[in-house]
């Protein structure tokens, strides 16, 4: 028994490997032979590769045991009831909590303050560097559960989904017409943030799960999509948040 749980643990270690494999051929590459210079404190560079593998096998391994199930579990559940007050409600609260924790919009605001400030788009202080960091994760947060929900309903009801990608990536592009230049490109790229390791997981869950327990909604077909929404109306509301600073 001790040798199969060992020799599982081996194989998924692994698999985490060669899933990190293709980054570590193009470093190796080019320092060694475009740069060709030896790597800087190389024993540390092993280390954090290891912790890296190691890393990466425990968050798919915690994806598999807890969030997957858990999303689609809840997913389940809500639909059974039958209420659509509490299942649009647990999808926003999804959607904004997932984001508002997300280690990856955290940094990007951070990172946008002090380069707006920098630019002198707003003062540099530590009061506004932080309102305006948070102004934007809350303005992304809302964006997607929002979004969640919008998806939500359109497995409920059955609605295409290249209507609504294409129909809101035409209000994409009307906004980025009438929005400051200064926040567009932070705005595209709020999309990307969105859909990142605490985001994507629980809520493909939660579309995957809801698809499978509705008559007539394929997981395949309808489980998917979620995502697209996730990132597509952040652009949006990252445009409309800039209007109301810099304008």
């Amino acid at each position: 028994m001790l040798k199969a749980h060992i020799r599982l643990l081996y194989t998924k270690i692994k698999a985490a490997f060669i899933d990190l494999l293709p980054i570590i051929i193009v470093v190796v590459f080019f320092q060694s032979v475009v740069i060709q210079q030896p790597f800087p404190q190389l024993w540390d560079v092993l280390i954090g590769v290891l912790l890296v593998v190691l890393g990466l096998f425990l968050f798919i391994e915690g994806l598999e045991i807890g969030l997957f199930p858990i999303g689609e579990a809840m997913a389940y559940a809500l639909a059974k009831k039958g209420s659509l007050f509490w299942l649009m409600l647990f999808s926003f609260a999804l959607g904004f909590s997932t984001t508002i924790a997300e280690p990856a919009l955290l940094a990007i605001a951070k990172e946008a303050a002090k380069i707006s400030s920098e630019a002198g788009l707003i003062d540099n202080n530590p009061e506004t560097l932080s309102a305006y960091a948070l102004g934007l994760r809350i303005s992304v947060a809302l964006s997607v559960g929002l979004a969640i929900v919008i998806g939500v309903l359109r497995i409920l009801k059955g609605w295409p989904l290249y209507y609504l990608i294409i129909g809101g990536y035409m209000v994409v592009m009307l906004m980025t017409v009438i929005a400051p230049k200064e926040i567009i490109g932070l705005a595209y790229d709020a999309g990307g943030v969105t859909t990142s390791t605490i985001t994507v997981p629980l809520v493909t869950a939660l579309g995957v799960g809801l698809a499978s327990v509705i008559k007539g909604r394929s997981p395949l077909l309808d489980g998917f999509g979620l995502i697209a929404f996730a990132s597509l109306l952040p652009m949006i509301f990252v445009m409309g948040y800039g209007l109301f600073w810099f304008n």
